[in-house]
């Protein structure tokens, strides 16, 4: 597995992602505007130091077959990462995610600006729970967490010491 810095040519990358069936625990697929919105920020993090989009790659994959990535939050009072990942529904089930998220949270360590990070899946997809347990997250509590905007959802707070 490898980790490749998110560009420009990520945004039909992230568009893939839009599905009923990638986005059935966040509140649904969003429109086209937002996803450009979004592409946009990713851009931007590394440039302002706020954090770092990834695409995730297999070797002898020619396709990227998810993302990953940590951005800074002010969670609780303190500013933190948060984190998230998606991996297409062809190569769930097989660890990519965890090793993706291992590897994003190494990259974040490293860059130093914060104490910790947190990853927010809601408390029903078990599967993300299950990526936060296995890359030594923390469960912290159940929480109510807004994603996307003025989208409120229960979820779980998985903390991971840097």
């Amino acid at each position: 597995m490898l980790l490749e810095p998110w560009t420009d040519a990520d945004l039909g990358l992230e568009r893939l992602f839009n599905t009923p069936e990638m986005t059935a625990h966040n509140g649904g697929p969003r429109p086209d505007e937002e996803i450009v919105a979004r592409h946009h920020r990713y851009l931007a993090l590394p440039a302002d130091g706020e954090g770092q989009i990834f695409r995730v790659h297999l070797p002898g994959e020619p396709e990227p077959v998810g993302s990953i990535g940590y951005w800074t939050k002010e969670w609780r009072g303190e500013p933190v990462y948060e984190m998230g990942w998606m991996v297409l529904p062809g190569h769930q089930g097989r660890g990519i995610a965890t090793a993706a998220t291992v590897a994003a949270a190494e990259h974040a360590r490293v860059a130093g600006k914060h104490r910790s990070a947190h990853a927010f899946p809601p408390v029903a997809n078990t599967a993300s729970n299950a990526i936060c347990r296995k890359a030594g997250f923390k469960l912290v509590e159940e929480c109510e967490f807004e994603y996307p905007k003025g989208n409120f959802l229960r979820c779980n707070d998985w903390r991971l010491f840097l």
